[in-house]
């Protein structure tokens, strides 16, 4: 069976280039096994920087995005971190080789049940549940950092109440065919934000994100 070593050292090596410089991220990334997360026929490309189709209409995020985001969120061991968006649970998969205690939500329940027997068979003890993830997870809140990977047209109120102080959110803003990456830290009862523009993810769909 191919494990693909030098296909992933060579991404690595990209992610460098390109500025992640986050030694944990970096290291998560090494071990994770990428093609263990996509689709049979596109596991050639398993380790090329772009997005790939998954079931459902969804993708794979491109592994610069699944750094470069990671590393916004300034999470390590023992973080506790909600995503918005399992998708394929490579980015659960990440955050969890990097100590993070991650509760995951997906709202399409054939990519949940993928995702969640895949991290069983790999060892993640990752947290996931079906529904919607504009309203967050609030039974486990406050979480050191919330990673939203699908645009939504503006934050969900939920989510940031559900920070904890000095916890961030990242998250992608804006309409269907581009948006901002935003990057929001909890300060006492404000919120400082920076963007980054030009990215393009799949539509958050539900209550507080595109409707249903």
């Amino acid at each position: 069976m191919r494990h693909f070593e030098e296909e992933r050292k060579e991404m690595i090596a990209v992610l460098k280039e390109k500025g992640i410089s986050d030694a944990g991220v970096l290291d998560a990334m090494a071990k994770v096994e990428r093609h263990l997360f996509v689709l049979e026929p596109f596991l050639s490309r398993a380790y090329e920087d772009t997005a790939l189709p998954i079931a459902k209409t969804q993708t794979i995020s491109q592994p610069y995005t699944v750094a470069y985001m990671t590393q916004e969120l300034r999470v390590g061991r023992e973080s506790k971190v909600l995503e918005i968006g399992t998708g394929s649970g490579y980015q659960a998969a990440v955050l969890a080789e990097m100590g993070c205690r991650v509760f995951s939500i997906e709202r399409h329940m054939e990519l949940h049940l993928q995702a969640r027997k895949l991290f069983e068979r790999l060892g993640y003890r990752i947290a996931t549940r079906c529904g919607d993830g504009t309203v967050g997870w609030s039974e486990f809140a406050p979480y050191g950092g919330i990673i939203v990977t699908a645009a939504a047209p503006d934050v969900p109120e939920a989510l940031l109440r559900q920070l904890e102080e000095g916890g961030r959110l990242v998250i992608p803003v804006g309409d269907l065919d581009v948006q901002s990456l935003r990057i929001i830290t909890k300060d006492g009862s404000q919120f400082h934000v920076r963007e980054d523009r030009g990215f393009k993810f799949v539509p958050l769909i539900g209550k507080k994100g595109w409707g249903n």
